[in-house]
């Protein structure tokens, strides 16, 4: 198939490595014959067919870039998307956000059951450094080695479960952040993730940490634009096209992105770093215009 444009090569990319995520997660999540089969058949209903997958398509774009083996940069992105699937799981359940619906599907507690979701969420935890320590993942442990901690780091307190308890303080204390601590929230919620995807990408490739710069500068201004663009479709998105519950940022008087700046606002700021992003990849050819179109399609999209 002739891809014409930026948006037919993204549309062809995100088609191709959902179905291959998808692939990885069924051939690692067998159902057993035994008592553990639900942990195991609640790990696929929400790994399996569901999410854009923005964070593996970074990783294994990243990755090609130093042409690294496709079907090893696929099963570092799958370790990142255990990681951000379970903690979707965890985030909708009654003890933190409540949501009934993810990615057009009833929540996973909804299905099965709250203890049967934690177990769930914990376990795709596990996965995602089983398979990072696997040789199948990469043959250098040193390779492996810094995959697993930055992984662990971008997952941990200093990244996306620290953002997340940020963001509940603000909550439970009915505190009122200014925009430095909500960006600084979101660095660790959201852009954490997005940046361990472009460092592991960066990692596969043996690229040294001094060489990753560009890429680090990248993957920053992306993960906020991302987040900028999510508090906007709080507030204007169709819940339908989004496939879970909207306005619960309003209802609830978090402060974001869109309340501290104004919409219009938040939308050329957006904007912006999509486009300083897109900059910091001068740097590479034709090889990088997946990672340059995905920064596009972060303030273009309606989900």
């Amino acid at each position: 198939m002739l891809v014409e444009t930026a948006g037919d090569l993204l549309a062809e990319s995100l088609k191709q490595v959902q179905a291959e995520i998808d692939s990885v997660f069924d051939a690692m999540l067998p159902v057993p014959q035994d008592a553990s089969a639900r942990l195991i058949e609640a790990m696929r209903y929400a790994a399996i067919g569901g999410g854009k997958r923005v964070r593996p398509l970074l990783v294994v774009s990243t990755a090609g870039l130093f042409g690294v083996n496709r079907d090893c940069a696929l099963r570092a992105g799958a370790a990142i998307e255990a990681i951000h699937v379970y903690s979707l799981i965890h985030d909708d359940l009654p003890c933190m956000d409540n949501d009934d619906m993810r990615h057009g599907k009833p929540t996973l507690h909804k299905v099965f059951d709250e203890a049967t979701a934690v177990l769930a969420g914990d376990a795709l935890h596990a996965l995602a450094f089983e398979i990072l320590a696997d040789v199948e993942t990469s043959s250098d442990p040193f390779t492996r080695s810094e995959l697993i901690l930055t992984l662990g780091q971008a997952s941990g307190m200093n990244g996306m479960a620290g953002g997340q308890m940020m963001d509940m303080v603000a909550d439970e204390e009915g505190i009122s952040y200014d925009l430095h601590a909500v960006t600084r929230l979101q660095q660790l919620k959201t852009g954490a993730l997005l940046a361990a995807a472009v460092e592991m990408g960066a990692i596969l490739g043996k690229v040294a940490p001094q060489g990753r710069a560009p890429l680090r500068a990248y993957a920053r201004d992306i993960g906020l634009a991302f987040q900028i663009v999510d508090d906007l479709l709080d507030v204007e998105g169709d819940a339908d096209k989004a496939g879970k519950t909207l306005r619960k940022d309003a209802e609830q008087g978090k402060q974001t992105f869109v309340t501290l700046m104004g919409a219009p606002k938040a939308r050329e700021q957006a904007r912006a770093l999509v486009d300083q992003a897109i900059g910091h990849l001068s740097i590479y050819g034709a090889e990088a215009d997946i990672l340059r179109a995905l920064a596009r399609f972060i303030v273009e999209r309606d989900r």
